[in-house]
Formats: C-alpha cells, sequence, structure tokens
C-alpha cells in the first residue's frame, strides 16, 4: 500500500491496462491495476479515490466473461468503465447490452448530446470528438437514472452517465492518443469527479523508497547485479543514494557489450558513493561458446556461467544480506499477481538461485512504470546514454552473432553496430530500436581490384510501442546507402549489406 491518493484500475483483460494506469499517473495520480475480480474487502483495503474498468475481448453475456460485484457499484468511489468496462458497468447497473449491426474500428467521430453540456467528465470540450472505437456489442438500453451524453453515427451511446452515483462509461478509449483529447477526460474524470490532489511525482516516488529503503536494510549491506540497462542503472543510482557506502554493484562483463559500453558503465558508477566490481569473464564465456552455433544453447549457456560468476564474485565480497534487483511494475503484472517477488531473471540471462541466502530483497523500482524508471533515471543525474537505452539483449552481441561466436566476428559486429547506431541516431529517423546483425552468410565481393569473399552484415530497424508487435522501420535509402557506403569502407570482412523490412509478426525484432 501506498499514502498517495491511489486510483485502481480493474483488468477484465484488455490490452491497454498499463497504458490507463500510465494515464492516470502522467494526470498526478498513483495508479494500480487489480484483477476486475478482485474481491470487495480487498478493494475497500486500498481506500481508492477512483476506479476504472479496462476493456477486454469478452461479451459480458458470456458465462465464462469477467465480472465484478455489483456491489463495486455501491462503494460510493466514482467509476469510469471503458469499452467491455463500460458495457459491464450498464449491464450490472441494469441497462442492456446488444451485438452490434455495425461493429466500429477505428478512430470516429463521436458528438455531445444536449444532456452533456453539464458532464464533469467532458468539461472544457466541445463540438466533433476524434475517438478511437474497438467493439461489436453495444449499449442498447441505459440503466435507470443515467443519461446518454455522445453518440457516434453507429453507436447510439457512446457515453453515459449518472453523477449522482459517481458511475461514468465511455464506448471509446481515452486512454490511446487516436482519440484527440482523451487525456483531458482522463484529467477531467480524476481532478472534477473524483477530486484528485495531484500527490504523485517522481521526487514524491524518490523521497518515500529512499526512506523505505534505509528503513528495510538499516546499515546491512546490499549487492546488486548491474547490467548497464536501465533498469539496474536506475536501480543502483537511487541505492546509492538511500544508502551511501552500503551498496556493492557487480557488473558482470562478459565480453559481449556493444563498442565502448563496458568502459562507459564502469566510468559512470565508479563515480557514485558506492562499490563497483568488474568482473571481466569475457575469455570464460568465449571459451564456453566456441563452436555453439544453437541460440538457444547460447543463452542457456550464458545464463549458467553469468550466475557462477555473479556467486563467485559474491562470495569474495563477504557477508551481506540483501539482493537488490531492478524489478519494475510490469514484471510485477505480467507475473499475474502483486505478491512478493521471489529472485527474477537477471535481464533475460538467468535467474539467480534462491539458495544464495540473502535475508531479503530490495526492489526500489517495483511501482513504477518504463518512462517513470527513465525519469527517476534522469533526476538522479544519470547520462542519456544510460537513460535512455535501447532494449538490449542479456546474451548481447553473442545473439546477434548468427553461428558460432568468435572474437573475430565479435569485433566486426561492434564496429559495424557503431556505424549504425551513429547514423540512425544523427538522421533523426523514428526508430524505437535499431542495431545490426553479423550473418553467417559469406559471399563474393569486390574491393579495388581484389576479389573477396566476406560476410554480410544486416541492420535492423523498428517502430512500436510495444514491444510486443513491431513495424520495421522505413528509413530513407539515402540513409541506408550512407551507412553501407561507410561499414564496407570502415570496416574490415563485411563487403555486403542487407535492411531487414519484416514485421513483427512474422519475425521477431531479434534475429536469436
Amino acid at each position: 500500500m501506498v499514502d498517495n491518493q491511489t486510483v485502481l484500475v480493474l483488468d477484465f483483460g484488455g490490452q491497454y491496462k498499463e497504458l490507463i494506469a500510465r494515464r492516470v499517473r502522467e494526470c498526478g495520480v498513483f495508479s494500480y491495476i487489480l484483477p476486475g475480480d478482485t474481491p470487495l474487502e480487498r478493494i475497500r483495503a486500498y481506500k481508492p479515490l477512483g476506479i476504472i474498468l479496462t476493456g477486454g475481448p469478452n461479451s459480458v453475456y458470456d458465462a465464462a466473461s469477467p465480472k465484478c460485484s455489483p456491489e463495486l457499484f455501491e462503494l460510493g468511489v466514482p467509476v469510469l468503465g471503458i469499452c467491455y468496462g463500460a458495457q459491464l458497468l450498464t449491464h450490472l447497473c441494469g441497462g442492456r447490452v446488444a451485438a452490434c449491426e455495425v461493429s466500429e474500428y477505428g478512430v470516429t467521430e463521436g458528438k455531445f448530446t444536449e444532456q452533456a453540456g453539464d458532464s464533469p467528465l467532458f468539461a472544457g470540450l466541445s463540438g466533433p470528438q476524434e475517438v478511437l472505437m474497438s467493439h461489436s456489442d453495444y449499449i442498447s438500453d441505459l440503466p435507470e437514472g443515467f443519461r446518454r451524453t455522445m453518440t457516434t453515427a453507429d453507436c447510439p451511446t457512446a457515453a453515459l452517465e449518472n453523477p449522482a452515483r459517481g458511475l461514468y462509461a465511455v464506448q471509446f478509449h481515452p486512454e490511446v492518443t487516436h482519440t484527440k483529447n482523451g487525456l483531458a477526460m482522463m484529467h477531467n474524470f480524476l481532478y472534477r469527479v473524483c477530486g484528485a490532489a495531484g500527490d504523485y511525482s517522481m521526487e514524491d516516488y524518490i523521497e518515500k523508497q529512499i526512506a523505505a529503503v534505509r528503513a528495510q536494510v538499516g546499515d546491512s549491506r546490499v549487492i546488486l547485479g548491474l547490467s548497464g540497462g536501465v533498469d539496474s542503472s536506475v536501480c543502483a543510482a537511487l541505492l546509492s543514494k538511500a544508502i551511501p557506502g552500503q551498496l556493492t554493484c557487480i557488473y558482470v562483463d562478459h565480453g559481449f557489450m556493444r563498442k565502448n559500453e563496458s568502459d562507459e558503465i564502469e566510468e559512470v558508477f565508479t563515480k557514485r558513493d558506492l562499490s563497483f566490481v568488474r568482473a571481466d569473464a569475457s575469455d570464460l564465456f568465449l571459451g564456453a561458446l566456441q563452436g555453439v552455433a544453437d541460440p538457444e544453447t547460447k543463452r542457456k549457456t550464458i545464463g549458467r556461467l553469468f550466475v557462477e560468476v555473479f556467486q563467485a564474485e559474491a562470495k569474495k565480497i563477504g557477508r551481506v544480506d540483501y539482493l537488490a534487483q531492478g524489478t519494475i511494475y510490469p514484471d510485477v503484472i505480467e507475473s499475474g499477481n502483486d505478491k512478493a517477488a521471489t529472485i527474477k531473471s537477471h535481464h533475460n540471462v538467468g535467474g539467480l538461485p534462491e539458495e544464495i541466502g540473502f535475508k531479503g530483497v530490495v526492489e526500489p523500482l517495483r511501482g513504477l512504470f518504463k518512462d517513470e524508471v527513465r525519469e527517476v533515471g534522469r533526476k538522479l543525474g544519470l547520462p542519456d546514454f544510460l537513460v535512455n537505452r535501447q532494449p538490449f539483449p542479456g546474451p548481447g552481441l553473442a545473439i546477434r552473432v548468427i553461428g558460432d561466436v568468435t572474437r573475430e566476428k565479435l569485433e566486426i559486429l561492434r564496429e559495424a553496430d557503431a556505424v549504425v547506431r551513429e547514423e540512425i541516431a544523427a538522421s533523426g529517423c523514428e526508430a524505437s530500436q535499431y542495431f545490426a546483425v553479423l550473418t553467417d552468410l559469406r559471399s563474393v565481393g569486390v574491393m579495388g581490384d581484389f576479389r573477396t569473399y566476406d560476410y554480410t552484415l544486416a541492420i535492423r530497424a523498428v517502430v512500436t510501442g510495444d514491444f510486443m508487435t513491431a513495424a520495421y522501420a522505413p528509413l530513407p535509402h539515402e540513409l541506408l546507402a550512407r551507412m553501407s557506403r561507410r561499414i564496407t569502407n570502415e570496416v574490415p570482412h563485411i563487403n555486403r549489406v542487407v535492411y531487414d523490412i519484416t514485421d513483427k509478426p512474422p519475425a521477431t525484432i531479434e534475429w536469436e
């Protein structure tokens, strides 16, 4: 529990549950996601300022569809139902939901009714509204005491409300950017309906976590496996401020990082009030991968060795009571519960076994979304290259070298990848993640008067909002040509460059 005002997001299987919770936090109000069928006693324990019901793929009339208790609407707590949540609110309050004659998908024009004139949900808004619809059922009959506040050409009830009971519902999705004034509507619900004070901020979060960490660990020592990724880096920065001198960060250098990356990480954290241990195990990892071409075997080998090296370094330190982890809120959500975490996988390279024998786990970022973690990092003074770091697989370049991994191939890929990242970053092109892959394909080429037989390099760049799906980034041909020229001129043993234009699905973002 937290002492901030809290809005509960009850999840009914909607794909946007995290986005709803993030939008609430953007408005300065703390949010927490719970399953839609959470018992009322537990909901009451949170003393929620308001409750939001998410969308979902089901029909309210399906016996197996998720539902909340009808008593939820008698708690005296304002409720906003979205999409399926709107239909569920309507159904449980005595209204009727029916199958659409014409389903609505995509951006639609919504029009306010005369009754919307004094609606607190739409205060400050006028004229037609661009709203994102995605439904095949619709609200056909309103519950007693409700009024209709918005319609569309194919949906007679795009929004309804009962201000006296604090119940509001919208058939569209206000949490997405496609709904032009959606954030304003959510802000109205939080402040005009729920009476929010706006007491949630990253400064407030940092202060409270510092106090919580100090109360948890006292004068004990804490150890953290630092990967150089966003989560572990921000965790280290926060802990170094909370318990200066008590934190030891072990950076297992497996030798598969990008150009200069390990040195940059060391430079940043040796200047913090913590003990930084760089365990150079590159020869060990490279030796273990000799002749290994299967990607899953690579991952498992690297994961096993990571744990072994981490344990060996931890034993050298002596008595350590607490293990710190960069667990963030989406990790908790994906686990299917919000109970205390056990030792989780360390940045996709393997789990740290529970028998290490720590007294407890310290997870100061456990309540934050990724964008909030980045904001905390900025406020703690971490450099942009760490705070804005793109996703990078735990096994590193070992799975961006297709086939067996050698020192020579790693050096080739490091240099080529550096060119790719430098050029795309400088171009300003929209891309969520971009990198190079050294394929195991060799082909004939010509350089000067000489025939070559060298590697083909693939460039991958994608645009995505959640990394669950992705579209290839349509980089300009001029940029692609420039990267190709630079790579073939500056990087030995590459004589051909190709661009991957496959979406996810059917492909994945990484090649291995």
